[in-house]
């Protein structure tokens, strides 16, 4: 065992080891279909200025969202019902409490010049002031009060006279708390101002600084909802006119860390356009039976299963540690994931074990690559051959995962509510999987190639033979790229057709774009989740979510559904649970409103756009707008065949196209890997027999890692049911599209587009850089197995 090899594989138990104990000592944050959570109803209320209608109550709806993001609570469901309501659920809230005080509280943030110590009103005033008191002054503070002034006790009590407002929070570009040891401050919140409101501060600071030290017309109140949170001197360093340059400022106030954190949160996610006030709160049940959940967990396990065996029957050996590869994957996904506090819902560990499938690609690119070795030098050590194929699959598994990780980081930084989830939970499946196969697989494989028996008998190992689909290929030759023009003709039809499907049939929205309504009912008779699901999808509701509410109470949530659709509905529970009663019945807004989807495209179209950029930098331009042109294909082709078959689009499906865009580009990026490599070392080939060859190598690590996602996504589709089924179809259908416009689409386009380029073919080992010097120098070390004898 090499130096290089022991590291690896001490690296490997020690990473294994820390997942291990954070799965078995963490528990996982579930979301509201597995174990529910709680629902808090917030009620919008008018102000003197702002009346709380269907427009001021999405803008409050969406600054809430924001909020709970900041609280830490992952894949919540935030609904307008009705004109002026907002109903919140949050899964696994470990203090419901806290969270709805956070929640509910306006955050209305105000910066007052303090006038001085208001006098106390005195007991009655009978018909008017002392005619001596001038005008403002504190005796005539009894008489008609000022509406700009307010008059409010500070931090220790003592009643102080405020000026007029000077800021507002919506001056205040960032807030964050910290903790200061020096001086004894302890937490306070550190505010960043905008450049107007920097300016406004400064001035505000520097009026206030022209009187002595100690007067409290020297101080500044920072009022939160008309409560003075804190109400600090300007310092005697600052001069008169002159004001606190740095347009910053920090609130101290005896905070703890929890009260630091809240009000930074407050602060930064900004004012509600109108208060809200809480008018109920109870728990929830999960969207999902325990059937349907054990169903998918079933549906996962036999999947995942089957795609091991697969990888086992191909590669043999080396297959079969692979697949111990991929479980160490998953316990280290797994384990991220509840560090992390990300919430799992039902399709994100649905996602999360395709991941496990999908995880595969990187040993299929580098077990592809060492039977290449073996072909075209027998005589080769099966080490020497395994450390040729990780070398020259580095290039390939690292683009397509940087543009992957890319695309994960703008959808965080970007995105929002489940866009936001998704890209953390795509982050650590990427990482996870390069230390899998970089690591944890490759030890183990060195390790077996260094046994004597394995580089002996050909058959075992499952690298030193060439596969059925290579042999195939390899003897058929077929000329596939002679007229290129022609599977751009297939794809274009195809894409015509599906748009032909959509505006046609039409997209059907889920509830989570369209809104719908949401019904209560108490039946004389208990019915358990499963059971009423069941009932309202034999009469018709197959679209309907039902939880339990209260105390026994259902909860059904639907599309568009009419008084008569409501009778059906009610009468269908009445057949399971006897004499049901209506008890609530709201019109409910998207949960995935507008500026979600907004924040949602703009992340999206920015991810595709820095990928564009990443691409044309490691390959070419051509290149580029060929892969994007085939993920546009792609998302398009999905959307049609739902469009066709009249599956409903909702947050499931978002989810699933997400993941389609994610590996139409990585199929992309392995084939222009290939071409690339056998370019430069032939640049005078014509092209398009270059991508011949570069399709025709990378055919089978194609198949190989298309059948290990489809085995998972067959068993849940099949056995998962209704609740992951859409989820299975979407990414079926996006698995088999991407396999053929990855090679018929993005490679055809890429050639039609470098007959007008100018560009000359890239330079033989140019790609390598550093590698190459590196290789040689590896080549110098001599080989375990090898005795150094030559003819």
């Amino acid at each position: 065992m090499t130096r290089a090899t022991a590291v690896r594989a001490v690296l490997a138990v020690a990473v294994l080891l820390v997942s291990v104990y954070i799965s078995l000592t963490m528990s996982p944050r579930l979301g509201l279909d597995l174990q529910g959570g709680t629902r808090i109803v917030l009620q919008a209320r008018d102000t003197a200025t702002v009346e709380a209608d269907r427009e001021t109550t999405d803008r409050t709806l969406e600054v809430l969202r924001q909020r709970i993001d900041s609280l830490g609570v992952s894949e919540p469901t935030l609904t307008r019902s009705g004109e002026d309501r907002i109903i919140v659920e949050l899964p696994d809230v470990q203090d419901p409490r806290q969270a709805a005080e956070v929640i509910g509280r306006t955050a209305q943030l105000t910066f007052h010049p303090v006038q001085g110590p208001a006098a106390e009103e005195p007991e009655k005033k009978p018909s008017g002031s002392d005619p001596t008191a001038e005008p403002g002054s504190p005796a005539e503070l009894g008489s008609t009060p000022d509406p700009d002034r307010l008059t409010l006790p500070d931090e220790q009590g003592r009643v102080l006279d405020l000026g007029p407002s000077r800021l507002s929070g919506a001056g205040v570009e960032d807030a964050t708390a910290g903790f200061e040891a020096q001086g004894g401050a302890g937490w306070s919140v550190s505010l960043e101002f905008r450049k107007d409101a920097g300016q406004e501060w400064k001035k505000l600071t520097g009026e206030a600084a022209c009187h002595p030290a100690g007067d409290d017309r020297r101080r500044v109140a920072i009022v939160l909802d008309q409560k003075v949170i804190s109400s600090p001197q300007v310092d005697p360093s600052v001069g008169c006119g002159a004001g606190l340059p740095s347009g910053a400022t920090q609130i101290t106030g005896s905070f703890s860390a929890d009260e630091a954190r809240d009000l930074a949160l407050l602060i930064k996610g900004g004012a509600l356009p109108v208060p809200v006030e809480i008018v109920e709160q109870r728990t929830v049940g999960p969207t999902l039976g325990a059937a349907a959940i054990d169903a998918s967990a079933q549906a996962a396990l036999i999947g995942a299963a089957a795609t091991a065996l697969f990888i086992t029957i191909v590669y043999r050996l080396f297959g079969a540690l692979a697949a111990v590869a991929l479980g160490a994957y998953g316990v280290i996904s797994y384990a991220a994931l509840v560090a992390l506090g990300v919430t799992l819902t039902l399709p994100g560990l649905a996602g999360f074990v395709l991941a496990i499938g999908m995880a595969v690609d990187a040993n299929v690119l580098v077990f592809e690559r060492a039977r290449e070795e073996c072909a075209d030098r027998p005589k080769r050590s099966l080490r020497s051959a395994l450390t040729t194929g990780f070398q020259k699959a580095w290039s390939a598994v690292a683009d397509s995962n940087a543009t992957t990780l890319i695309a994960a980081g703008l959808l965080f930084f970007l995105g929002s509510g489940p866009v936001k989830g998704f890209g953390v939970t795509l982050a650590i499946g990427v990482i996870a999987s390069m230390f899998s196969a970089l690591v944890i697989a490759r030890a183990l494989t060195e390790i077996a190639a260094n046994s004597r028996f394995v580089s002996d008998y050909r058959n075992v190992n499952g690298i030193a033979r060439p596969g059925a689909v290579r042999t195939w290929l390899t003897r058929k030759d077929p000329q596939i790229f002679r007229k290129p023009v022609r599977w751009l003709v297939v794809s274009a039809a195809l894409v015509a057709v599906a748009v032909a499907g959509i505006v046609v049939r039409g997209v059907d929205l889920g509830v989570e774009f369209t809104g719908g309504r949401l019904v209560e009912y108490s039946t004389s008779r208990p019915v358990d989740v499963e059971t009423a699901r069941d009932t309202l999808a034999a009469a018709g509701f197959g679209d309907a979510e039902v939880t339990t509410a209260g105390d026994g109470d259902l909860s059904v949530r639907t599309g568009k559904l009419d008084n008569d659709g409501e009778h059906a509905l009610r009468a269908a529970l009445a057949e399971e649970g006897g004499e049901t009663t209506k008890v609530r019945d709201e019109l409910i807004g998207p949960s995935l409103g507008d500026e979600l989807r907004r924040n949602a495209l703009i992340a999206l179209g920015v991810a595709v756009a820095v990928q564009l950029a990443y691409l044309a930098v490691r390959f070419r331009w051509t290149f580029a707008v060929s892969s994007v042109a085939a993920m546009v294909h792609d998302v398009i082709l999905v959307v049609g065949a739902f469009a066709w078959l009249g599956r409903p689009v909702d947050g499931i499906f978002l989810a699933a196209l997400l993941t389609v865009i994610g590996y139409s580009v990585n199929d992309s990026v392995v084939v222009f890997d290939r071409v690339r490599e056998l370019w430069g070392a032939n640049r005078r080939t014509p092209l398009d027999t270059i991508a011949r060859r570069a399709v025709l190598q990378t055919v089978p690590r194609t198949v190989n890692t298309g059948m290990g996602a489809l085995f998972i996504l067959a068993a849940l589709a099949v056995l998962g049911g209704d609740s992951l089924a859409d989820f299975a179809l979407a990414l079926l259908i996006g698995i088999v599209v991407g396999t053929w416009s990855s090679v018929f689409t993005a490679v055809p386009g890429a050639l039609l587009l470098e007959r007008n380029a100018k560009t000359p073919p890239p330079v033989p080992g140019k790609r390598k850089g550093k590698g190459a010097t590196r290789g040689r120098a590896g080549a110098s070390r001599r080989d375990p197995l090898d005795n150094g004898a030559r003819v």
